[in-house]
């Protein structure tokens, strides 16, 4: 038996949030969808769902180990991880749709948040580089 779920950020906090904030978020919310997929949804789906749940969450925990990265280098490389997970993400959730295991209000949910939390480490991504060239 599952304990109390944390609430999710509201739209008005994720659009005030931090990438940190974000990519956990995020993760709450792919996990929440895995279970879904395996457990409730009349068609359970097992491997395409595992592969969402495992970049999905490893987003943040990129995001997380950013946080003690030993140079601007180390964060890069972290971040760029993060955001490549991102990518792969988008790319699960697309295929869980087009093949009927998601609906389009659930798609574009859980997709809307997937493109807020891709945008925000590619300006990290593009921010830290232009740094580190100088």
């Amino acid at each position: 038996m599952r304990g109390v779920l944390k609430p999710l950020l509201s739209e008005e906090e994720k659009q005030k949030a931090d990438i940190q904030a974000l990519s956990y978020d995020y993760a709450c919310r792919i996990t929440r969808l895995f279970q879904y997929l395996t457990e409730e949804s009349e068609y359970k789906e097992f491997i395409q769902s595992k592969q969402l749940y495992r970049s999905g969450t490893s987003i943040g925990a990129n995001v997380r180990e950013a946080n003690h990265a030993q140079s601007d280098a180390d964060f890069l490389n972290k971040m760029n991880i993060a955001l490549k997970e991102a990518d792969e993400t988008d790319y699960w959730l697309n295929l869980l749709h087009d093949n009927g295991y998601l609906s389009q209000t659930q798609f574009e949910s859980m997709n809307t948040d997937g493109v807020r939390v891709l945008k925000c480490l590619a300006a990290i991504v593009k921010t830290m580089k232009s740094r580190i060239k100088k």
